[in-house]
């Protein structure tokens, strides 16, 4: 009886072994899948506005706005395809619907173009082009409900708004107004319209003037089609240069970056009169040093945590902050070098996951990882080889 149950249990424990033996096969394989699908990443579509002609202000090197896709896990990219050709699509945004991107056409006699976005195909489809009223446009954005598309005019100095029509195709201006005044450096002798955006609640716009030391602010007239003026415009420090605008999603806070002085100067928004109290400047650079920052772009984490914002003069590096949750106070955490030159735009991903630069001077986009827990940004080693980058957007 004992021989015979020694015999039963034999079979029993080699059976139990395979099965085990076979489910951990199982788990590898699948546990590799999982890595490998993880590695491979879900590919985001992302738009690089670029210079296409040479002149004083750039090396132009395309023909249109280009197309990749970037690895969402790993954060590489791939060349894609090409716009149809469009001339200086130096600055462009994707529309709220994700289905049409925009362009300023920075010239002399500026243009804005319009584009449908082929997502089956990954391509861009030519709508159509107006006039932006101004001599080299260097900045659109579009307003939170879809019906307006507002430019920045900077050879001119003035700003325009102009109606999207329902098949995205973009109507005349029908609203523009002309920048007044000058600042304190040589680069301020007239007004130099840099950048109007949209606040967080889609009633007040802000431009900032580069050329003024002004950041203006009006109200959205939907019914009429107008930005109306009002008396709450903000004065930067003499001799700033203000440039791009960050808001924070959550909190009435807004930084603008200035381009001639290397500083953020954060403001609190009053939700009423959309006016902006300054709360503290800080400047983008390492303490001591003496070399040109010329500022160029800023923008916060979608986690609210942490701003960044470039020095594309002789540092070309990303000043990194921590945002003070209660206060909107800025925190220095230090300065990543952007591995190339110029480091005009840069932009994170939808995710929060990666950070991407820019490089007009060096023809390539840098992709670096940012750390949730510090802010910092951790190099990746992966780059692209992309002609006079100047904007990035994603197509989330």
């Amino acid at each position: 009886m004992k021989k015979n149950l020694i015999y039963l249990a034999v079979p029993t424990f080699l059976l139990l072994f395979m099965v085990i033996i076979s489910f951990s096969k199982k788990n590898k394989k699948e546990s590799g899948q999982s890595a490998q699908m993880q590695v491979e990443g879900k590919p985001v579509l992302l738009f690089v506005g670029n210079y296409s002609q040479k002149e004083p202000r750039a090396n132009g090197k395309g023909e249109g706005i280009f197309i990749y896709e970037m690895n969402s896990a790993s954060g590489a990219l791939a060349y894609v395809a090409t716009s149809p050709k469009t001339t200086n699509p130096s600055y462009i945004v994707v529309h709220p619907n994700k289905q049409w991107l925009y362009a300023v056409n920075e010239l002399d006699e500026g243009m804005v173009s319009a584009f449908r976005i082929n997502r089956d195909k990954k391509q861009l489809e030519f709508i159509n082009a107006v006039s932006s009223h101004g001599n080299s446009p260097c900045h659109i954005s579009i307003d939170q409900s879809g019906k307006f598309a507002m430019i920045a005019n900077y050879g001119t100095g003035n700003v325009a708004l102009f109606p999207i029509e329902t098949d995205g195709s973009l109507k005349e201006a029908s609203s523009l107004d002309m920048h007044v005044g000058k600042g304190s450096t040589d680069r301020q002798a007239g007004p130099h319209a840099h950048m109007i955006a949209m606040g967080t609640n889609n009633q007040f716009v802000y431009a900032t003037d580069l050329g003024t030391d002004q950041i203006y602010i009006y109200e959205l007239d939907t019914k009429n089609e107008k930005l109306i003026k009002t008396d709450h415009n903000a004065s930067t420090i003499a001799g700033t240069g203000p440039r791009h605008l960050a808001f924070h999603r959550s909190q009435p806070w807004v930084y603008a970056v200035g381009e001639l002085n290397g500083t953020i100067e954060a403001y609190a928004i009053d939700k009423t009169t959309g006016g902006l109290n300054r709360f503290q400047t800080v400047s983008t650079l390492p303490q001591g040093e003496k070399r040109d920052a010329a500022c160029a772009d800023i923008h916060i984490s979608p986690s609210g945590k942490y701003l960044y914002a470039s020095n594309r003069g002789e540092v070309n590096s990303i000043a990194m902050y921590s945002i003070e949750p209660k206060t909107g106070n800025l925190t220095l955490l230090g300065h990543q070098p952007v591995f190339g030159k110029s480091p005009r735009n840069f932009v994170i991903d939808p995710s929060g996951t990666f950070l991407l630069v820019a490089n007009q001077n060096s023809d390539n986009v840098v992709t670096f990882k940012i750390n949730p827990a510090t802010g910092l940004l951790v190099k990746t080693g992966i780059e692209a080889k992309v002609p006079a980058p100047v904007c990035l957007k994603f197509l989330d």
